[in-house]
């Protein structure tokens, strides 16, 4: 006997879960997570140099790090 047809909306949640389960496709290698590009013009700690006191000649010496 041929089962009868019930609506999406209508079914209980976990036939609606299999359902949609089903439904989803996978990304594969692709990230869908948009990147954001970072603003040059905005202050950086991470990438500012840091003021040191130089030991030998009691100047203070400004050092860069470069990544």
């Amino acid at each position: 006997m041929k089962q009868k047809y019930v609506p999406l909306e209508k079914r209980s949640k976990k036939p609606q879960k299999e359902h949609h389960a089903q439904q989803r496709k996978t990304w594969g290698n692709l990230n869908p997570v948009t990147k954001k590009v970072p603003n040059a013009k905005v202050y950086n700690r991470k990438k500012a140099g840091r003021w040191e006191l130089h030991e030998s000649s009691g100047l203070f010496v400004l050092i860069y790090n470069f990544y």
